[in-house]
């Protein structure tokens, strides 16, 4: 998952990341980094060519961003419903776009939509020694 810059910008990434630790979901790595257009171009690629290509590369790269690894069960579909439809005036409220999002360029947040795109980027972002596999007593509750 990426909290994007306009986020960062607003001041969102503790809410953004508390409802999705809230929903059960356990952080094992998270950055900051501002990425750079190489990165955005792979991170990207499905849309290159498309209109907003450029557009969605100038954006990323404008601000720090915040990528997060999050475990736990259907953790891809969780993230999904709980980030919301991808404009914010679509997004039903309750959801992060639905109550924090402006428009559509604006829409706060990046999650996988497989658990094989999230494999794919997770590798853009993370070394496998930046990944911590821990337990928590809280664990045993939300399982």
């Amino acid at each position: 998952m990426l909290i994007k810059p306009d986020a960062i910008q607003r001041g969102l990434a503790g809410e953004i990341t508390s409802r999705l630790e809230r929903r059960g979901l356990k952080i094992i790595a998270m950055k900051m980094l501002h990425m750079d257009k190489a990165l955005a171009d792979r991170h990207y690629a499905i849309h290159k060519g498309k209109t907003f290509f450029d557009n969605l590369v100038n954006f990323i790269t404008s601000s720090p961003i915040i990528a997060i690894v999050f475990q736990g069960e259907n953790a891809v579909e969780i993230i999904r419903q709980t980030m919301g439809e991808t404009d914010p005036t679509k997004a039903h409220p309750g959801t992060i776009r639905g109550d924090l999002g402006l428009n559509i360029g604006y829409n706060l947040i990046h999650g996988s939509d497989s658990l094989n795109n999230a494999s794919k980027e997770i590798n853009l972002f993370f070394s496998p020694e930046e990944i911590f596999d821990y337990a928590r007593e809280i664990d045993k509750w939300i399982s």
